[in-house]
């Protein structure tokens, strides 16, 4: 009873309110210019007010939602993970002329050789049904010196914790670019002083992508890994904008032959 009384006084508040500000609309033609001042100053401050309202309820009624964390697994999977630069908003959201070893948020790092750069990124909010990350990292390449353009993706400790040469590590990108570019993905496996390196080719095209790393075929020490990241690194990024939807990692068993 008291829940639908609430609703009724908020709704005709809400309808006086409107009636006002109609009223004020037709006084502003023919008022004098200093009511004409107070009801621009009163429209200001209610415009602000409202533009946050808008700002956050399309936040948070946007699809995927924000901090969402929904990931395929492939069969068997033990650990998967997304960096909080498409999971949450990151401090800055974009970046002018990054320079090398630029930090963007937890885990992702730019790395860069170019004596001047021209290179912008900024986090997008993506907005598609086919998204499962809430925000993707764009970068706008211009005028490009330099001989490599890469992310390199840090992964948490829970991503070494018994690793084995039996795993598979999975990585799956969504990548849309302004002109075709080759990418290749290098998965960097750190045990006491050596570091095992995979690299392979994302395959070519829009929408979902993956490639896998077989451990089996490393000379990985399993007793004395410390680390693993991995490096997204773009060839031909020149007069280029490209727009990384979605990364994640994921670990499984490889199957027994």
């Amino acid at each position: 009873m008291f829940e639908s009384m609430r609703l009724r006084l908020s709704a005709l508040s809400h309808a006086r309110a409107l009636w006002r500000w109609q009223r004020a609309e037709r006084r502003a033609a023919t008022a004098d210019l200093q009511l004409v001042r107070r009801l621009r100053r009163r429209a200001r401050a209610l415009h602000a007010r409202l533009e946050r309202v808008l700002k956050i309820a399309d936040e948070r009624l946007a699809l995927p939602r924000i901090g969402g964390d929904a990931i395929r697994r492939p069969p068997l999977t033990d650990w998967v993970f997304r960096p909080e630069a498409w999971r949450v908003p990151i401090r800055p959201m974009a970046a002018v002329g990054v320079e090398s070893r630029t930090w963007l948020g937890e885990a992702v790092t730019v790395f860069h050789d170019c004596a001047i750069s021209e290179i912008t990124v900024r986090q997008v909010r993506n907005t598609r049904e086919e998204d499962l990350a809430p925000f993707g990292l764009r970068l706008d390449v211009f005028r490009f010196d330099g001989t490599f353009l890469s992310l390199a993706i840090d992964a948490p400790a829970s991503a070494v914790e018994g690793l084995r040469r039996e795993h598979v590590i999975r990585a799956e990108t969504i990548v849309e670019s302004e002109t075709p570019l080759e990418i290749f993905l290098r998965l960097n496996v750190k045990h006491g002083p050596n570091t095992e390196q995979i690299v392979r080719e994302l395959p070519p095209g829009s929408g979902e992508r993956s490639v896998d790393f077989d451990l089996a075929y490393t000379e990985l020490n399993e007793k004395r890994v410390e680390r693993m990241w991995l490096d997204v690194i773009f060839e031909g990024a020149e007069m280029n904008q490209v727009t990384v939807r979605d990364l994640t990692l994921s670990r499984r068993p490889r199957a027994a032959i």
